[in-house]
């Protein structure tokens, strides 16, 4: 009998396979698998024999040979289930062939013949509609995802009973179609937060202004109860929408990880990932054995968050480091190397000592000597040298608490950041990679941040006297040039200035004394 070929995908970073998957039946009564499958592909035999008997079918009594080619590739996982047992079926004429070409079909097995839902529907989709092929055949919790993808039919089904009507009857289930536009549009500003929620803490939601308006990794320093959470928390609701570009870069990540919700089509909304203190090296950059996209890429497009940041293991944070200068994350194995997009704003906050109290304006730390500065030096230099703003936090009083005065809202913010994006959009139009102040190499610091006369000697008195690194330069300048755009000038004056030597404190050689 001449082989039948049914096609489903392989998702190796955040990029799709396509995969055909051949089925011989020949004279014998063994099963084999063969094109490098891991044991999930393997057992899935004994699945498909049982969901197959389910769906009123026969599961052939002879040999079968089932090649996932290319050979060379590992194939991971229960999704190619489906599609083993559609070409199973079309092999021993239960079904007609002639149509399988046409079409992409991925989805678990369980025993009854239930299709269960798979991990990368929507790049999947992508790769499918780049090589032409007519539809998609998947389960219905992905269904959604899938659709976002245009010129493409995509069929979710729950049960394997529907592929064999669809292919043997011609009765197919109704194509999930999404308007991306529509879906895009419709939640993009659905904030459940806002700014205006905040008493007080003005000097903060500027802070976060400012890491807003130039993507500025920033860290904010403060006793128990003083808001760092609270107000990082809001941070994405001031941040520039998500162009539809950057939703269809985000939703990939989450579908690759099977982050979505069977409701969800698009990520609409900048991500905020806030990992535990104990999450290990792997959880946070990706990796494993099969490779999954970790929190810093789940938090592509958006905020990573890490509360109690001198509480998280040293191994945990110095791994961060590469990903925060590259935006990108490489994940190597001895067969292949994939690739993760990394581009995300760093939140972190902390106790300025293990007591929480040093620098209180009421309460007095109780820390012996020496473990403020031991506490602090958790969080090495390297990675501190990635944080542009590190913000004092300090408690809100009972008046502002009680004020009924209303303060800004968060869209109000939002208009000021995007005019200040804009500008920064216009300022590295011819640079590659470059889309906001933070990302400036020191050249273009040197280039773009110019400074007059009094601006230098105001810099240097600054250094001399709060005893500020010399990493500070660069960080100073390029958080006074974000303070210019917010202001709309195109020069950066003595205020923009002194505002950014003012969101250095953890350079200052007495801050822990």
């Amino acid at each position: 009998m001449v082989p039948v070929k049914t096609y489903g995908s392989a998702v190796y970073g955040v990029e799709a396979t396509t995969i055909t998957v051949e089925v011989n039946i020949s004279s014998g009564n063994k099963y084999f698998i063969v094109g490098l499958p891991d044991n999930a592909v393997k057992e899935s035999l004994l699945r498909i024999e049982s969901a197959v008997t389910s769906s009123g079918c026969r599961m052939p009594r002879q040999k079968i040979v089932v090649n996932l080619a290319p050979a060379d590739i590992r194939k991971e996982g229960s999704a190619y289930d489906l599609t083993i047992a559609t070409g199973i079926l079309a092999a021993s004429a239960q079904i007609p062939f002639e149509e399988l070409g046409q079409y992409i079909i991925m989805g678990e097995l369980s025993l009854d013949g239930e299709v269960k839902p798979i991990k990368g529907g929507l790049p999947i989709a992508i790769q499918a509609k780049k090589e032409n092929f007519k539809g998609f055949i998947l389960p219905t919790q992905n269904a959604r995802e899938a659709a976002i993808v245009n010129d493409i039919e995509v069929y979710g089904v729950t049960h394997i009973s529907q592929v064999v009507d669809f292919f043997d009857k011609g009765i197919k289930p109704q194509p999930t179609i999404v308007d991306t536009r529509d879906e895009f549009y419709h939640a993009i500003n659905n904030y459940d937060a806002d700014f205006a929620d905040v008493k007080g803490q003005e000097n903060i939601k500027r802070s976060l202004e400012i890491a807003a308006a130039g993507g500025h990794n920033a860290i904010l320093i403060g006793p128990p109860g003083a808001g760092k959470t609270m107000l990082a928390k809001r941070l994405p609701t001031i941040l520039p929408p998500l162009n539809l570009y950057e939703a269809l870069e985000t939703t990939k990540i989450h579908s690759v990880a099977g982050k979505l919700s069977a409701s969800d089509a698009l990520i609409t909304k900048r991500p905020f990932r806030s990992p535990h203190h104990t999450v290990s090296d792997v959880a946070l950059v990706g990796g494993g054995g099969n490779p999954q996209p970790g929190e810093i890429s789940l938090a592509h497009n958006g905020v990573l968050f890490l509360d109690e940041l001198p509480e998280f293991k040293r191994t945990v944070l110095e791994v961060m480091r590469q990903p925060l200068e590259e935006r990108r994350v490489t994940i190597a194995r001895a067969r292949m190397s994939v690739d993760y997009p990394a581009s995300f704003m760093l939140v972190a906050a902390m106790n300025p000592c293990p007591c929480g109290y040093y620098n209180h304006p009421e309460k007095e730390c109780v820390c012996a000597p020496g473990v403020v500065q031991k506490y602090l030096s958790k969080v090495s230099g390297p990675l501190l040298d990635r944080i542009d703003l590190h913000v004092e936090v300090t408690p809100v009083n009972f008046d502002e608490l009680a004020s009924e005065r209303k303060a800004e809202r968060s869209e109000e913010i939002r208009q000021r950041v995007i005019a200040a994006r804009l500008k920064q959009e216009e300022r590295f139009a011819a640079q590659e990679y470059v889309y906001c102040n933070a990302q400036m190499s020191p050249q273009m610091v040197r280039e773009i941040c110019k400074i007059d006369d009094a601006g230098h000697l105001l810099l240097k008195k600054a250094m001399e006297k709060l005893g500020l690194s010399a990493r500070a330069y660069d960080r100073i300048l390029k958080v006074a040039r974000t303070i210019a755009d917010l202001a709309g000038s195109d020069e950066i004056g003595l205020e923009h200035l002194a505002e950014a030597i003012h969101f250095r404190s953890l350079d200052r050689e007495n801050w822990a004394g």
